[in-house]
């Protein structure tokens, strides 16, 4: 039977200490991030909500003939374009991204229109849509002192709303500030190796985030570290539970959802001692709605809810699975898993520095291949590394 150590309570450092040298690094949400102004960055789950489901309340979706939009430009502005729809006699000014899609959508070059003067776009565009074949669009509109086409699909398009995601999310995590166990992560101390929990929420450490084109939120449960393990020190190996997920309902990218068990978050917002990463996407397809509400939903609120035992026993099991005790074994076991000979020299080499003795365990071997990959720039042999690792793991338990 496994024991599940969950520590209750902070230590009377303020933090708990973490050893961020193991595991994968995940700079997912460290790219989130860097890249978002002020204005996507939102301080509590309430906040993100009222925003994303205000929006959703002004906008219309509608399937129309393709033929039938009309493309207005000015001669006299040259920057301005409009679409007039069937039934509407307002002209409705597309957003950047929806004339991307709209170009695409008949086969012009977006990049190569946006060059050029409106007169010249419209006669492009008219001609695209007036020959289109797939015959129908739908379109997102969004009013908001004028109304915007903020998204142009095909007439299969299964949007799921942002504010959908969100509301699901909020289901589990309250407001994402502390009123439940999940909620915006603390910070990592790199000078002392001490994970703090308990920071304030601001427009600088926030992972709520949303803007015209998606939604992305990351949460960790962090106030509540889980023991798998002891590290060489004797120290208890901490983890916590995360995950992150994003959604665009103009259809910039797909719904997905990624949990995960991680030993820290640092100032950047990059992930630490990432194990046991598990990831789901939807398209949106026709039948998405349908997906995210039988699929999507109820894995977050599994793992949400879930035990952490089945992930400790397999980090138990393969801290016991011994499968190399001499130079040999070690080079035999890793070259029958399609390592290279430098390859395997590196991660023994790892292992012997961070662990003060050669690899034996499939944990052990597993560590070092991370830590190999992480010095990888190339960003698809890092992955392919880490899946490697991953797999072991996978086996062993």
């Amino acid at each position: 039977m496994t024991t599940v150590e969950i520590m209750t309570g902070r230590p009377e450092s303020g933090g708990y200490k973490v050893d961020a040298s193991r595991g994968e690094r995940v700079g997912r949400v460290s790219s989130e991030w860097f890249s978002r102004p002020d204005d996507e960055r939102f301080l509590s789950l309430d906040n993100l909500f009222a925003s994303v489901k205000g929006r959703a309340e002004r906008s219309r979706t509608r399937t129309v003939e393709s033929a039938a939009i009309r493309v207005e430009a000015h001669r006299d502005d040259p920057e301005r374009l409009a679409l007039v729809l069937p039934e509407t006699e307002a002209p409705v000014a597309p957003t950047h991204w929806s004339f991307g899609q709209l170009a695409s959508l008949v086969g012009a070059p977006a990049a190569y229109l946006r060059q050029l003067p409106a007169p010249l776009v419209g006669i492009n565009l008219q001609y695209g849509l007036t020959n289109h074949r797939a015959e129908q669009v739908k379109t997102l509109e969004t009013e908001d002192g004028r109304t915007e086409l903020r998204a142009v699909t095909g007439p299969d398009y299964g949007r799921i709303y942002d504010h959908e995601l969100v509301s699901a999310v909020r289901r589990i995590a309250g407001n994402g500030t502390g009123d439940t166990r999940w909620k915006v992560p603390g910070v990592l101390d790199w000078s002392t190796g001490i994970y703090n929990p308990m920071v304030d929420v601001t427009k600088d450490t926030t992972t709520l985030y949303a803007s015209d084109r998606d939604v992305f939120l990351f949460l960790v449960d962090d106030m509540n570290p889980i023991e798998a393990g002891r590290l060489p020190d004797g120290s208890p190996d901490l983890y916590f539970r995360g995950f992150y997920c994003w959604n665009s309902e103009v259809g910039a990218k797909t719904l997905g959802i990624a949990s995960f068990y991680l030993r820290a978050v640092c100032q950047n917002r990059n992930l630490w001692g990432v194990e046991d990463f598990q990831e789901i996407s939807i398209r949106h397809s026709k039948y998405a709605a349908n997906r995210f509400a039988h699929e999507a939903a109820p894995a977050l609120t599994r793992f949400a809810n879930s035990s952490p035992a089945p992930f400790i026993e397999g980090i138990r099991a393969a801290r016991e699975k011994i499968v190399a005790r001499s130079d040999e074994g070690r080079a035999d076991f890793l070259k029958k898993r399609g390592f290279s000979k430098a390859e395997t020299s590196k991660i023994v080499e790892t292992v012997l520095a961070e662990e003060g003795r050669p690899p034996e365990s499939v944990f052990d071997f597993v560590q070092g291949i991370t830590a190999v990959a992480r010095s990888k720039p190339q960003q698809d042999a890092r992955l392919a590394m880490e899946t490697r690792a991953k797999t072991l793991l996978e086996r062993a338990a």
